[in-house]
């Protein structure tokens, strides 16, 4: 009896200590998404007034380095120069929510477009459903045409560890990574940009079928936060429930 009276304060003393440092690391977390939480509503701010701005010319190759994307994403751009059909890569997905009467399963046209200034930027022409993923490929009139065009700036995305390997016969990838669709064009187009361009939509039921940019940012910080800080509250009146039934026990 006498050994167990001595441990009681130890384990007491531990126990509390447990609890509120459970309770502070709750509360941090939740302090933490809601500093997220701002990030992300002033870059959804950010990006609503970027869609808005008059197209910039793209920047040019020996820009491409050291270049911020994430704050330059979703920029309306303008690029002079030529597509380079006969290397199209398609890259598979399935659009949903269309804008356009296409949908489903099928693949974005992606078209390497040589910069008059140098340089090569893959353009998202459109989606195309799966059935005209071979028309897509192949190398249509007009090949050389110096354009202008506008669209979207947006970075490259990155493959992951699970993402299948190309299917280099049909030109067919699985995501627009540009280092990866480069692989799969002429080695003379380079350099590539790290970055692709969404057009806009063209006329209605023309294909590809553009303006499918898809402009939408997960926001459930403040969910996680109240979450969070739920925790840190539970913990604490555990704790002082804890040490009432405990004083209530030594006075027993």
């Amino acid at each position: 009896m006498t050994a167990s009276r001595k441990l009681g304060p130890v384990m007491t003393g531990t126990f509390v200590v447990l609890m509120l440092a459970l309770a502070a690391v709750c509360a941090w977390l939740g302090t933490w998404q809601m500093h997220r939480l701002a990030e992300k509503e002033a870059l959804v701010a950010a990006v609503a007034q970027r869609l808005d701005a008059a197209p910039i010319p793209v920047p040019e190759a020996q820009q491409w380095p050291g270049l911020d994307l994430a704050g330059l994403n979703f920029q309306p751009v303008s690029l002079t120069g030529a597509f380079r059909y006969n290397q199209t890569v398609t890259v598979f997905t399935s659009l949903a929510n269309a804008r356009g009467k296409a949908s489903g399963p099928g693949y974005w046209v992606m078209t390497p477009f040589v910069l008059t200034t140098g340089g090569t930027v893959f353009v998202n022409r459109g989606f195309v459903p799966e059935a005209l993923q071979e028309t897509a490929v192949t190398d249509p009139e007009g090949d050389e045409t110096q354009v202008t065009i506008t669209g979207l700036l947006r970075p490259s995305e990155a493959a992951g560890f699970m993402t299948p390997a190309p299917d280099t016969s049909n030109r067919v990838e699985w995501v627009r990574d540009t280092l990866r669709l480069a692989a799969m064009a002429d080695p003379a187009l380079a350099p590539v940009a790290p970055f692709y361009v969404d057009m806009p939509a063209g006329a209605p039921a023309q294909l590809p079928q553009g303006g499918e940019t898809v402009v939408e940012f997960p926001n459930n910080h403040l969910g996680y936060a109240y979450t969070w800080f739920g925790f840190a509250i539970v913990a604490v009146v555990m704790l002082g429930f804890w040490l009432f039934r405990q004083r209530a026990a030594n006075k027993d």
